[in-house]
């Protein structure tokens, strides 16, 4: 529906919801997910307690809205057309979507690490994320079998598996960089590039 079609209500309706999302991601950054309490957001909205539990029942909805929505940035990465004809040009992709993910995650390098803290003590968001990792594989799945109808990769190997193992390891290392960098995303890239590529080619 267009916004002109929406009533008055309808419009302050989303107007007061997404004051929420804004007080609840400010909320979050300044506080982290643990000593964040929904009080907290309700008064950074500066909105009712009846009007806010209309929209929310706890921070942990809040927090998995704010958490989709800063991971529609990484299904697009995760989106990008694959069809390479070649196992150089399977390389190069595969290289620049690895590039994007890790840039992404340091771009959001603040909600990453309350994300990453909320994965970890709340089993709402957890369920979430096991959701948003399965996304993931379902898409590097697709990419695998793709090129494997191809004859460009082994096809002895299991889509599924391989398409977890080379989540797990891009998970891994955004967890890292968001943390601390230890090292540089252009290694991490070609390394991660050459071992998934050398071993599935």
């Amino acid at each position: 529906m267009d916004a002109e079609q929406l009533s008055p209500r309808q419009k302050q309706a989303i107007k007061t919801r997404q004051k929420l999302l804004d007080a609840g991601l400010k909320v979050f950054l300044e506080q982290g997910f643990q000593k964040t309490t929904i009080s907290q957001i309700i008064k950074e909205a500066k909105t009712g307690y009846g009007t806010a539990y209309v929209y929310f029942q706890n921070k942990d909805e809040i927090f998995i809205e704010l958490m989709e929505h800063v991971m529609k940035t990484f299904y697009e990465v995760a989106d990008l057309p694959f069809e390479p004809s070649t196992k150089e040009e399977a390389f190069q992709m595969i290289q620049r979507q690895v590039q994007l993910f890790l840039e992404l995650g340091i771009k959001e390098r603040q909600m990453m690490k309350v994300m990453k803290e909320a994965i970890g003590c709340s089993a709402v968001v957890e369920q979430k994320w096991i959701k948003i990792r399965d996304r993931f594989i379902q898409s590097i799945t697709k990419d695998v079998q793709h090129v494997q109808e191809k004859g460009l990769a082994k096809p002895a190997l299991n889509p599924t598996l391989v398409a977890r193992t080379w989540f797990y390891a891009n998970e891994m290392f955004m967890w890292e960089l968001v943390e601390k960098e230890n090292f540089t995303i252009d290694e991490i890239v070609y390394h991660l590039t050459s071992l998934y590529t050398g071993g599935l080619y």
